[in-house]
């Protein structure tokens, strides 16, 4: 059964660091100073602290890592079914588990308790899809379905580039920042949407090319900063609106921008046979956004 504690708020002059929702950043690796200004206060006078049974967290948390995993085993079935039909192509397929994985991944985030240990079963997820892309990718096993829906060119030595430079994004941010911190929710929503999107985009649309590398266009770097930025806003309010943290949104919107704006020029930049973009992309995100948010 939970305990319900009441815990005081501080005084808005007080000398008491930060903490989003008025908690201390729970991360175990970071723990930044974000400036107060920036906070929305809390309506209230006091908060409603749910503290769990270690037991059912776990058994909470273990069924949660559970349903999240078929979820993510179903998403890639049904496009993989898709391909095989000819219903779409595999590049498009590709791409759309490129994007729906890592914000279906971030949106089940709020399902899973309040536990510290809850992170850890989250990215449970994450670590077995890199389990399997390392037995794939080094030809331990074959997995015709795996290697169509994440590859470019069907080879599995590829699931050791981007697709594992992915998931291990996942797992850093699952980890590291969890749902307390706006640094992961915005490196993701770059990685997944704005560069996904980019790429379906550029290859429509992409006929203008960027002068400094003919590899990119300007439809695809245009898609990246918008949807970058979108995706970024929306996936801040998901978060914020279920408690997480609050956010002084005028000035999030400008930090976002700025961060979409960086991510967009990475992304263009003509590194891609050195540096994957699901690489790139989320680590640059990832910094800027720490930096904004500190």
């Amino acid at each position: 059964m939970a305990i319900i504690t009441i815990l005081p708020l501080p005084s808005p002059h007080s000398n008491a660091s930060f903490s989003l929702l008025n908690r201390r950043f729970s991360s175990p690796f970071l723990s930044p100073a974000v400036n107060l200004r920036r906070i929305t206060p809390l309506p209230c006078g006091f908060r409603v602290a749910a503290v769990p049974d270690a037991g059912a967290a776990v058994l909470h948390d273990a069924g949660a890592a559970v349903a999240v995993m078929t979820g993510a085993y179903a998403l890639v079935a049904t496009f993989d079914t898709l391909t095989q039909r000819n219903i779409i192509q595999q590049k498009f397929s590709r791409k759309l588990v490129h994007i729906l994985s890592g914000f279906l991944f971030m949106a089940s985030w709020p399902i899973f308790s309040t536990s510290t240990e809850a992170r850890y079963f989250a990215s449970i997820v994450p670590l077995v899809n890199l389990s399997r892309l390392v037995v794939n990718g080094l030809s331990y096993a074959k997995d015709e379905g795996l290697i169509k829906s994440v590859t470019r060119e069907g080879k599995p030595e590829e699931l050791l580039k981007g697709p594992l430079c992915y998931v291990l994004i996942l797992i850093i941010c699952a980890v590291v920042f969890w749902r307390e911190s706006p640094v992961g929710v915005i490196s993701l929503a770059m990685m997944c949407g704005g560069d996904g999107i980019a790429d379906i985009m550029g290859r429509r649309f992409g006929n203008l090319k960027i002068p400094y590398n003919q590899q990119k266009s300007w439809a695809g770097s245009i898609s990246m900063f918008v949807f970058g930025f979108l995706m970024s806003i929306g996936m801040l309010y998901y978060f914020s609106a279920r408690g997480y943290f609050q956010l002084d949104w005028i000035w999030t919107i400008e930090r976002v921008a700025f961060i979409s704006l960086l991510a967009t020029a990475v992304e263009s930049l003509p590194t891609t046979g050195i540096v994957d973009d699901n690489l790139s992309v989320p680590l640059v995100s990832m910094i800027a956004a720490y930096l904004s948010f500190q």
